[in-house]
Protein backbone atom coordinates (compact mmCIF):
# COMPACT_ATOMS: atom_id res chain seq x y z
CA UNK A 1 0.00 0.00 0.00
CA UNK A 2 1.41 3.48 -0.91
CA UNK A 3 1.85 5.94 2.10
CA UNK A 4 0.63 9.66 1.79
CA UNK A 5 2.78 12.00 0.03
CA UNK A 6 4.53 14.27 2.55
CA UNK A 7 3.61 17.93 2.09
CA UNK A 8 7.16 18.84 1.09
CA UNK A 9 6.98 16.34 -1.90
CA UNK A 10 3.28 17.63 -2.83
CA UNK A 11 4.75 20.81 -5.23
CA UNK A 12 7.00 18.25 -7.08
CA UNK A 13 4.44 15.36 -7.56
CA UNK A 14 2.63 18.07 -8.85
CA UNK A 15 5.38 19.12 -11.32
CA UNK A 16 5.79 15.55 -12.53
CA UNK A 17 1.82 15.15 -13.17
CA UNK A 18 2.70 18.50 -15.11
CA UNK A 19 5.50 17.64 -17.49
CA UNK A 20 4.12 13.67 -17.95
CA UNK A 21 0.98 15.98 -19.39
CA UNK A 22 3.24 18.25 -21.26
CA UNK A 23 5.28 15.12 -22.63
CA UNK A 24 1.75 13.52 -24.27
CA UNK A 25 0.63 16.51 -25.52
CA UNK A 26 3.64 17.25 -27.65
CA UNK A 27 2.73 13.75 -29.53
CA UNK A 28 -1.11 14.93 -29.39
CA UNK A 29 -1.16 18.96 -29.31
CA UNK A 30 -4.91 18.72 -30.08
CA UNK A 31 -5.32 17.55 -26.33
CA UNK A 32 -6.58 19.67 -23.54
CA UNK A 33 -4.87 19.86 -19.93
CA UNK A 34 -8.36 18.36 -18.44
CA UNK A 35 -7.76 15.06 -19.79
CA UNK A 36 -6.40 12.56 -16.96
CA UNK A 37 -2.87 10.98 -17.88
CA UNK A 38 -4.32 7.57 -18.69
CA UNK A 39 -6.45 8.81 -21.26
CA UNK A 40 -3.65 10.85 -22.77
CA UNK A 41 -1.97 7.48 -22.92
CA UNK A 42 -4.43 5.77 -24.45
CA UNK A 43 -4.91 8.73 -27.18
CA UNK A 44 -0.74 8.71 -27.78
CA UNK A 45 -1.52 5.16 -28.27
CA UNK A 46 -3.70 5.92 -31.31
CA UNK A 47 -2.08 8.99 -32.99
CA UNK A 48 -0.06 8.25 -35.54
CA UNK A 49 -0.34 12.43 -37.12
CA UNK A 50 3.69 12.36 -36.66
CA UNK A 51 6.29 11.20 -35.44
CA UNK A 52 8.05 11.44 -32.19
CA UNK A 53 11.08 14.51 -32.23
CA UNK A 54 14.04 13.38 -30.43
CA UNK A 55 14.37 16.93 -29.24
CA UNK A 56 11.22 17.15 -27.36
CA UNK A 57 12.13 14.08 -25.36
CA UNK A 58 15.33 15.42 -24.86
CA UNK A 59 13.60 18.51 -23.05
CA UNK A 60 11.12 16.61 -21.17
CA UNK A 61 13.38 14.20 -19.96
CA UNK A 62 15.68 17.41 -18.28
CA UNK A 63 12.83 19.05 -17.09
CA UNK A 64 11.84 15.48 -15.13
CA UNK A 65 15.39 15.41 -13.75
CA UNK A 66 15.30 18.54 -12.33
CA UNK A 67 12.06 17.09 -10.26
CA UNK A 68 14.14 14.15 -9.16
CA UNK A 69 17.01 16.50 -8.18
CA UNK A 70 14.87 18.48 -6.18
CA UNK A 71 13.03 14.71 -4.89
CA UNK A 72 16.42 13.98 -3.60
CA UNK A 73 17.18 17.20 -1.41
CA UNK A 74 14.14 16.55 0.80
CA UNK A 75 15.01 12.67 1.00
CA UNK A 76 17.66 10.87 2.82
CA UNK A 77 19.29 7.73 1.25
CA UNK A 78 18.71 5.24 4.28
CA UNK A 79 14.67 5.11 4.38
CA UNK A 80 12.70 3.13 1.58
CA UNK A 81 10.00 5.41 0.70
CA UNK A 82 6.69 3.85 -1.65
CA UNK A 83 4.20 6.95 -2.14
CA UNK A 84 1.83 8.77 -5.14
CA UNK A 85 5.08 10.10 -6.33
CA UNK A 86 7.36 6.73 -6.45
CA UNK A 87 4.59 5.06 -8.32
CA UNK A 88 4.09 8.29 -10.92
CA UNK A 89 8.11 9.08 -11.20
CA UNK A 90 7.92 4.91 -12.07
CA UNK A 91 5.51 5.65 -14.68
CA UNK A 92 6.71 8.42 -16.10
CA UNK A 93 10.64 6.82 -16.69
CA UNK A 94 8.34 4.20 -17.75
CA UNK A 95 7.49 5.82 -20.80
CA UNK A 96 10.20 8.03 -21.22
CA UNK A 97 12.20 5.06 -21.41
CA UNK A 98 9.94 3.50 -24.27
CA UNK A 99 10.07 7.24 -26.25
CA UNK A 100 13.91 6.33 -26.38
CA UNK A 101 12.87 3.31 -27.52
CA UNK A 102 11.31 4.68 -30.27
CA UNK A 103 13.68 7.32 -31.43
CA UNK A 104 16.15 4.75 -31.76
CA UNK A 105 18.10 5.06 -28.44
CA UNK A 106 18.41 1.43 -27.59
CA UNK A 107 21.56 1.76 -26.57
CA UNK A 108 20.82 4.50 -23.76
CA UNK A 109 20.83 3.94 -19.88
CA UNK A 110 17.45 5.86 -19.99
CA UNK A 111 16.46 2.98 -22.88
CA UNK A 112 17.17 0.38 -20.78
CA UNK A 113 14.56 1.24 -17.54
CA UNK A 114 11.39 -0.43 -19.51
CA UNK A 115 13.65 -3.48 -20.09
CA UNK A 116 15.05 -3.59 -16.85
CA UNK A 117 11.23 -3.09 -15.33
CA UNK A 118 9.35 -5.64 -17.91
CA UNK A 119 12.65 -8.31 -16.80
CA UNK A 120 11.92 -8.18 -12.69
CA UNK A 121 8.48 -8.78 -13.92
CA UNK A 122 9.07 -11.86 -15.34
CA UNK A 123 11.51 -12.99 -12.53
CA UNK A 124 9.21 -12.34 -10.13
CA UNK A 125 6.51 -14.50 -11.54
CA UNK A 126 9.71 -17.20 -12.73
CA UNK A 127 10.15 -17.21 -8.77
CA UNK A 128 6.68 -17.84 -7.66
CA UNK A 129 5.86 -20.80 -9.96
CA UNK A 130 8.80 -22.11 -9.70
CA UNK A 131 9.02 -24.16 -12.86
CA UNK A 132 12.19 -22.93 -14.88
CA UNK A 133 15.71 -24.83 -15.46
CA UNK A 134 19.22 -23.43 -15.91
CA UNK A 135 18.34 -23.14 -19.60
CA UNK A 136 15.70 -20.54 -18.97
CA UNK A 137 17.94 -18.25 -16.96
CA UNK A 138 20.86 -17.96 -19.19
CA UNK A 139 19.14 -15.30 -21.50
CA UNK A 140 18.48 -13.37 -18.80
CA UNK A 141 21.74 -13.49 -17.34
CA UNK A 142 23.01 -12.55 -20.35
CA UNK A 143 20.66 -9.72 -21.00
CA UNK A 144 21.38 -8.53 -17.61
CA UNK A 145 25.18 -8.22 -18.30
CA UNK A 146 24.52 -6.11 -21.51
CA UNK A 147 22.14 -3.76 -19.70
CA UNK A 148 25.05 -3.05 -16.80
CA UNK A 149 27.65 -2.40 -19.76
CA UNK A 150 25.16 0.10 -21.09
CA UNK A 151 24.47 1.95 -18.02
CA UNK A 152 28.64 1.76 -17.12
CA UNK A 153 29.34 3.53 -20.42
CA UNK A 154 27.10 6.09 -19.30
CA UNK A 155 28.42 6.89 -16.05
CA UNK A 156 31.69 7.12 -17.22
CA UNK A 157 30.78 9.31 -19.24
CA UNK A 158 28.45 11.43 -17.14
CA UNK A 159 25.90 11.15 -19.85
CA UNK A 160 23.24 11.03 -17.14
CA UNK A 161 22.58 12.54 -13.47
CA UNK A 162 24.18 10.05 -10.49
CA UNK A 163 20.14 9.95 -9.25
CA UNK A 164 19.17 8.42 -12.48
CA UNK A 165 22.54 5.97 -12.49
CA UNK A 166 21.90 4.97 -9.30
CA UNK A 167 18.48 4.23 -9.77
CA UNK A 168 18.94 2.02 -12.91
CA UNK A 169 22.25 0.02 -10.67
CA UNK A 170 19.62 -0.40 -8.08
CA UNK A 171 16.76 -1.78 -10.59
CA UNK A 172 19.42 -4.01 -11.86
CA UNK A 173 20.99 -5.82 -8.76
CA UNK A 174 17.43 -6.15 -7.72
CA UNK A 175 17.42 -8.56 -10.78
CA UNK A 176 20.84 -9.71 -10.61
CA UNK A 177 19.28 -11.10 -7.02
CA UNK A 178 16.29 -12.71 -8.20
CA UNK A 179 18.40 -14.61 -10.77
CA UNK A 180 21.09 -15.82 -8.48
CA UNK A 181 17.96 -16.55 -5.59
CA UNK A 182 16.23 -19.06 -8.47
CA UNK A 183 19.93 -20.29 -9.52
CA UNK A 184 20.85 -21.26 -6.26
CA UNK A 185 17.22 -23.09 -5.96
CA UNK A 186 18.19 -25.29 -8.79
CA UNK A 187 22.01 -25.84 -7.67
CA UNK A 188 20.61 -27.80 -4.40
CA UNK A 189 18.72 -30.33 -7.16
CA UNK A 190 21.22 -33.10 -7.33
CA UNK A 191 22.81 -34.50 -11.26
CA UNK A 192 20.35 -37.45 -10.72
CA UNK A 193 17.54 -35.32 -10.50
CA UNK A 194 18.15 -33.03 -13.19
CA UNK A 195 17.00 -34.77 -16.33
CA UNK A 196 13.76 -35.90 -14.48
CA UNK A 197 12.98 -31.72 -13.12
CA UNK A 198 13.94 -30.89 -17.15
CA UNK A 199 11.29 -33.01 -18.34
CA UNK A 200 8.64 -31.97 -15.35
CA UNK A 201 9.28 -28.44 -16.35
CA UNK A 202 8.76 -29.14 -20.15
CA UNK A 203 5.10 -31.00 -19.37
CA UNK A 204 4.31 -28.35 -16.95
CA UNK A 205 4.35 -25.83 -19.66
CA UNK A 206 2.93 -28.35 -22.22
CA UNK A 207 -0.03 -28.65 -20.06
CA UNK A 208 -0.89 -25.23 -18.85
CA UNK A 209 -0.63 -24.11 -22.54
CA UNK A 210 -2.79 -26.93 -23.42
CA UNK A 211 -5.11 -25.48 -20.66
CA UNK A 212 -5.23 -22.19 -22.27
CA UNK A 213 -6.65 -23.55 -25.83
CA UNK A 214 -10.18 -23.94 -26.81
CA UNK A 215 -11.79 -27.04 -27.63
CA UNK A 216 -11.23 -30.87 -26.88
CA UNK A 217 -7.66 -31.72 -25.25
CA UNK A 218 -8.39 -35.74 -24.83
CA UNK A 219 -5.96 -36.90 -27.67
CA UNK A 220 -2.87 -33.93 -26.91
CA UNK A 221 -3.83 -34.60 -22.96
CA UNK A 222 -3.34 -38.54 -23.11
CA UNK A 223 0.58 -38.87 -24.27
CA UNK A 224 1.34 -35.94 -21.58
CA UNK A 225 -0.79 -37.91 -18.71
CA UNK A 226 1.05 -41.27 -19.74
CA UNK A 227 4.75 -39.87 -19.35
CA UNK A 228 3.70 -38.49 -15.50
CA UNK A 229 2.75 -42.00 -14.85
CA UNK A 230 5.56 -43.48 -15.89
CA UNK A 231 7.55 -40.67 -13.94
CA UNK A 232 5.44 -41.40 -11.18
CA UNK A 233 5.99 -45.17 -11.83
CA UNK A 234 10.14 -44.68 -11.46
CA UNK A 235 9.31 -43.79 -7.58
CA UNK A 236 10.15 -45.86 -5.11
CA UNK A 237 8.08 -45.25 -1.71
CA UNK A 238 7.54 -41.56 -2.95
CA UNK A 239 10.90 -40.75 -3.71
CA UNK A 240 13.49 -40.75 -6.87
CA UNK A 241 16.14 -42.76 -7.21
CA UNK A 242 19.57 -42.41 -8.36
CA UNK A 243 22.06 -44.82 -9.60
CA UNK A 244 22.18 -47.86 -7.08
CA UNK A 245 19.31 -47.24 -6.01
CA UNK A 246 20.87 -44.37 -3.81
CA UNK A 247 17.76 -41.84 -2.62
CA UNK A 248 18.91 -38.68 -3.70
CA UNK A 249 18.80 -35.40 -1.60
CA UNK A 250 16.46 -32.46 -2.78
CA UNK A 251 13.44 -34.72 -3.46
CA UNK A 252 10.80 -31.73 -2.66
CA UNK A 253 11.53 -29.78 -6.12
CA UNK A 254 10.63 -32.75 -8.41
CA UNK A 255 7.68 -34.03 -6.56
CA UNK A 256 6.00 -30.94 -5.95
CA UNK A 257 6.43 -30.27 -9.50
CA UNK A 258 5.23 -33.53 -10.12
CA UNK A 259 1.84 -33.23 -8.13
CA UNK A 260 1.50 -29.82 -9.50
CA UNK A 261 1.87 -31.05 -13.18
CA UNK A 262 -0.58 -34.21 -12.00
CA UNK A 263 -2.87 -31.58 -10.59
CA UNK A 264 -3.17 -29.37 -13.74
CA UNK A 265 -3.48 -32.22 -16.08
CA UNK A 266 -7.02 -33.35 -13.46
CA UNK A 267 -8.13 -29.73 -14.02
CA UNK A 268 -8.22 -29.91 -18.24
CA UNK A 269 -10.26 -33.09 -17.47
CA UNK A 270 -12.71 -31.52 -15.35
CA UNK A 271 -13.20 -28.35 -17.28
CA UNK A 272 -13.41 -29.59 -20.53
CA UNK A 273 -17.16 -28.76 -20.55
CA UNK A 274 -16.74 -25.44 -18.92
CA UNK A 275 -15.04 -23.02 -21.01
CA UNK A 276 -11.24 -23.67 -19.25
CA UNK A 277 -12.40 -21.19 -16.28
CA UNK A 278 -15.02 -19.88 -14.08
CA UNK A 279 -17.95 -17.57 -15.02
CA UNK A 280 -16.76 -15.70 -12.12
CA UNK A 281 -13.07 -15.26 -13.67
CA UNK A 282 -14.47 -14.72 -17.08
CA UNK A 283 -14.21 -11.02 -17.30
CA UNK A 284 -10.47 -11.40 -16.73
CA UNK A 285 -9.84 -14.80 -18.81
CA UNK A 286 -11.62 -12.30 -22.05
CA UNK A 287 -9.51 -9.41 -20.99
CA UNK A 288 -5.96 -11.42 -21.31
CA UNK A 289 -7.20 -13.20 -24.25
CA UNK A 290 -7.26 -9.84 -26.02
CA UNK A 291 -4.23 -8.55 -24.88
CA UNK A 292 -2.52 -12.02 -25.91
CA UNK A 293 -3.78 -11.51 -29.06
CA UNK A 294 -2.89 -7.83 -29.75
CA UNK A 295 0.76 -8.36 -28.23
CA UNK A 296 0.83 -11.79 -30.42
CA UNK A 297 0.05 -9.79 -33.73
CA UNK A 298 2.48 -7.34 -32.71
CA UNK A 299 5.19 -9.47 -32.32
CA UNK A 300 4.96 -10.66 -36.26
CA UNK A 301 3.99 -6.88 -37.49
CA UNK A 302 6.32 -4.99 -35.23
CA UNK A 303 9.01 -3.38 -37.67
CA UNK A 304 6.09 -2.23 -39.61
CA UNK A 305 3.21 -1.27 -37.18
CA UNK A 306 4.90 -1.02 -33.50
CA UNK A 307 5.67 2.30 -31.70
CA UNK A 308 7.66 1.52 -28.58
CA UNK A 309 4.98 3.82 -26.60
CA UNK A 310 2.51 1.27 -27.39
CA UNK A 311 3.24 -0.86 -25.03
CA UNK A 312 3.11 1.13 -22.39
CA UNK A 313 -0.91 0.66 -21.93
CA UNK A 314 -0.32 -3.02 -22.13
CA UNK A 315 2.19 -3.01 -19.36
CA UNK A 316 -0.13 -0.64 -16.88
CA UNK A 317 -3.17 -3.48 -18.18
CA UNK A 318 -1.23 -6.47 -17.07
CA UNK A 319 -0.01 -4.87 -13.58
CA UNK A 320 -3.91 -4.00 -13.29
CA UNK A 321 -4.67 -8.10 -13.51
CA UNK A 322 -1.96 -9.11 -11.46
CA UNK A 323 -2.96 -6.61 -8.64
CA UNK A 324 -6.38 -8.23 -8.67
CA UNK A 325 -4.70 -11.35 -7.01
CA UNK A 326 -4.96 -12.24 -3.19
CA UNK A 327 -2.42 -14.47 -2.17
CA UNK A 328 -0.95 -15.67 -6.23
CA UNK A 329 -4.55 -16.66 -6.97
CA UNK A 330 -7.51 -14.86 -8.54
CA UNK A 331 -10.85 -14.36 -6.22
CA UNK A 332 -14.54 -14.05 -6.89
CA UNK A 333 -16.73 -11.22 -5.41
CA UNK A 334 -17.16 -13.73 -1.81
CA UNK A 335 -13.42 -14.36 -1.70
CA UNK A 336 -12.87 -17.77 -3.04
CA UNK A 337 -10.71 -19.65 -5.51
CA UNK A 338 -13.02 -20.71 -8.43
CA UNK A 339 -11.32 -23.25 -11.34
CA UNK A 340 -9.28 -21.84 -14.15
CA UNK A 341 -6.59 -20.56 -12.36
CA UNK A 342 -3.05 -22.27 -14.05
CA UNK A 343 -5.29 -20.90 -17.11
CA UNK A 344 -5.17 -16.97 -16.24
CA UNK A 345 -1.58 -17.41 -14.73
CA UNK A 346 -0.09 -18.88 -17.82
CA UNK A 347 -1.96 -16.14 -20.63
CA UNK A 348 -0.44 -13.45 -17.67
CA UNK A 349 2.90 -14.45 -18.06
CA UNK A 350 2.72 -15.31 -21.13
CA UNK A 351 1.73 -11.47 -22.39
CA UNK A 352 4.60 -10.02 -19.60
CA UNK A 353 6.67 -12.70 -21.72
CA UNK A 354 5.26 -10.78 -25.03
CA UNK A 355 6.32 -7.70 -24.30
CA UNK A 356 9.80 -8.62 -23.19
CA UNK A 357 10.01 -10.07 -26.06
CA UNK A 358 9.04 -6.89 -27.96
CA UNK A 359 10.65 -4.42 -26.06
CA UNK A 360 14.20 -6.17 -26.61
CA UNK A 361 13.73 -6.73 -30.21
CA UNK A 362 13.80 -3.21 -30.57
CA UNK A 363 16.19 -1.68 -33.33
CA UNK A 364 18.92 1.07 -32.44
CA UNK A 365 16.73 3.13 -35.30
CA UNK A 366 14.08 5.79 -34.84
CA UNK A 367 10.87 5.63 -35.67
CA UNK A 368 11.17 8.40 -38.48
CA UNK A 369 13.79 5.90 -40.29
CA UNK A 370 12.12 2.89 -39.79
CA UNK A 371 10.21 2.95 -43.25
CA UNK A 372 13.36 3.30 -44.95
CA UNK A 373 15.48 0.87 -42.75
CA UNK A 374 12.38 -2.26 -44.03
CA UNK A 375 12.50 -1.30 -47.94
CA UNK A 376 16.26 -2.16 -47.54
CA UNK A 377 15.39 -4.82 -45.60
CA UNK A 378 12.69 -6.11 -47.64
CA UNK A 379 15.49 -5.32 -51.14
CA UNK A 380 18.39 -6.58 -49.59
CA UNK A 381 16.25 -10.07 -48.33
CA UNK A 382 14.77 -10.38 -52.57
CA UNK A 383 18.47 -9.88 -53.56
CA UNK A 384 19.65 -12.49 -51.68
CA UNK A 385 17.24 -14.79 -52.70
CA UNK A 386 17.72 -13.93 -56.33
CA UNK A 387 21.59 -14.17 -55.69
CA UNK A 388 20.48 -17.79 -53.76
CA UNK A 389 18.87 -19.20 -57.17
CA UNK A 390 21.00 -17.44 -59.96
CA UNK A 391 20.08 -16.84 -63.09
CA UNK A 392 19.43 -16.30 -66.40
CA UNK A 393 18.65 -12.81 -65.89
CA UNK A 394 18.93 -9.51 -67.52
CA UNK A 395 19.26 -5.80 -66.61
CA UNK A 396 15.53 -5.67 -66.81
CA UNK A 397 15.38 -7.32 -63.80
CA UNK A 398 17.85 -5.91 -61.71
CA UNK A 399 15.95 -2.64 -62.78
CA UNK A 400 13.74 -2.18 -59.86
CA UNK A 401 16.17 -3.19 -57.04
CA UNK A 402 17.94 -0.67 -58.45
CA UNK A 403 15.64 1.98 -58.72
CA UNK A 404 14.43 1.19 -55.18
CA UNK A 405 18.37 2.07 -53.92
CA UNK A 406 18.28 5.01 -56.01
CA UNK A 407 14.74 6.41 -54.25
CA UNK A 408 16.79 5.71 -51.20
CA UNK A 409 20.18 7.55 -51.85
CA UNK A 410 18.27 10.47 -52.92
CA UNK A 411 17.09 10.77 -49.51
CA UNK A 412 20.14 11.78 -48.24
CA UNK A 413 21.31 15.51 -47.79
CA UNK A 414 25.41 15.30 -47.37
CA UNK A 415 25.74 11.72 -46.65
CA UNK A 416 22.81 11.82 -44.04
CA UNK A 417 19.11 11.20 -43.80
CA UNK A 418 17.70 14.10 -42.35
CA UNK A 419 14.27 14.03 -39.89
CA UNK A 420 11.53 16.18 -40.93
CA UNK A 421 12.39 19.04 -38.18
CA UNK A 422 15.71 19.35 -39.92
CA UNK A 423 17.40 16.99 -37.07
CA UNK A 424 19.40 13.60 -37.36
CA UNK A 425 17.95 10.63 -36.39
CA UNK A 426 19.30 7.64 -34.76
CA UNK A 427 20.13 4.49 -37.21
CA UNK A 428 22.49 6.32 -39.81
CA UNK A 429 24.97 3.80 -39.16
CA UNK A 430 22.52 0.67 -39.55
CA UNK A 431 20.81 2.28 -43.24
CA UNK A 432 24.06 2.75 -44.52
CA UNK A 433 25.38 -0.84 -43.87
CA UNK A 434 22.30 -2.16 -45.21
CA UNK A 435 22.37 0.40 -48.08
CA UNK A 436 25.97 -0.38 -48.53
CA UNK A 437 25.43 -4.55 -48.58
CA UNK A 438 22.30 -3.84 -50.94
CA UNK A 439 24.46 -2.09 -53.64
CA UNK A 440 27.28 -4.61 -52.95
CA UNK A 441 24.63 -7.65 -54.09
CA UNK A 442 23.59 -5.63 -57.12
CA UNK A 443 26.83 -5.13 -57.97
CA UNK A 444 27.03 -9.49 -57.71
CA UNK A 445 24.36 -10.18 -59.58
CA UNK A 446 25.68 -7.43 -62.57
CA UNK A 447 29.34 -9.41 -61.83
CA UNK A 448 27.72 -12.32 -62.53
CA UNK A 449 25.25 -11.42 -65.61
CA UNK A 450 27.91 -9.98 -67.77
CA UNK A 451 29.78 -13.19 -67.02
CA UNK A 452 27.29 -15.25 -67.89
CA UNK A 453 26.52 -13.05 -71.44
CA UNK A 454 30.93 -13.87 -72.03
CA UNK A 455 30.41 -17.71 -71.66
CA UNK A 456 27.43 -17.08 -74.14
CA UNK A 457 29.75 -15.48 -76.56
CA UNK A 458 32.87 -17.84 -75.81
CA UNK A 459 30.36 -20.48 -77.00
CA UNK A 460 29.26 -18.92 -80.21
CA UNK A 461 32.49 -18.82 -80.99
CA UNK A 462 33.10 -22.26 -80.15
CA UNK A 463 30.34 -23.48 -81.78
CA UNK A 464 31.71 -21.36 -85.34
CA UNK A 465 35.21 -22.37 -85.02
CA UNK A 466 33.60 -26.24 -84.86
CA UNK A 467 31.50 -25.16 -88.03
CA UNK A 468 34.36 -24.01 -89.76
CA UNK A 469 36.16 -27.42 -88.99
CA UNK A 470 33.28 -29.75 -90.29
CA UNK A 471 32.93 -27.25 -93.67
CA UNK A 472 37.38 -27.64 -94.00
CA UNK A 473 36.63 -31.57 -93.12
CA UNK A 474 33.95 -31.78 -96.24
CA UNK A 475 36.19 -29.85 -98.77
CA UNK A 476 39.49 -31.74 -98.34
CA UNK A 477 38.15 -35.35 -99.59
CA UNK A 478 36.51 -33.65 -102.68
CA UNK A 479 39.47 -31.66 -103.76
CA UNK A 480 41.45 -35.32 -103.46
CA UNK A 481 38.76 -36.74 -105.92
CA UNK A 482 39.96 -34.27 -108.68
Amino acid sequence: MASTVPQEELPILEAVIKYTSSLLESAVPSLTRNYSIRNRLTALKKNRAEYVKASDVNSLYQSVVKQVNKLNDVRDDTTTYNNRLDTTLADVFSLLSLFYLTIGKTKDTLGTYCQIASMKQILNHMNESAVYNDADLAPFHRRLNELRNIIQHDKEHGKHPKPLIKLLERQLNECEAIVRTLQESLSVLPVELVPVHQKLVTIRRQLVALAAKEGSHKAELKPLQEELRKIESARVDGNFLGPGGIVPTSQALCSSLLEECFEISQEIKANEESKHVASSLKPIYDRLSGLRTELESLVLTHRWTLRETDLFNYSLSLQEIDKMRVDGKFVDSEGNRPPGQYVLLYMLRRCYGLIYRLLSSSEPVSEELMPIANKLSTVKKCLNEVLKYGGPFSARDLYPYQLALFQIDSMRQDGKFIGVDGTIPEGQGILMAHLNECHELVEMLRESMEEADDDDEEDIEDDEDYDEDDESDDEGPAEEKH
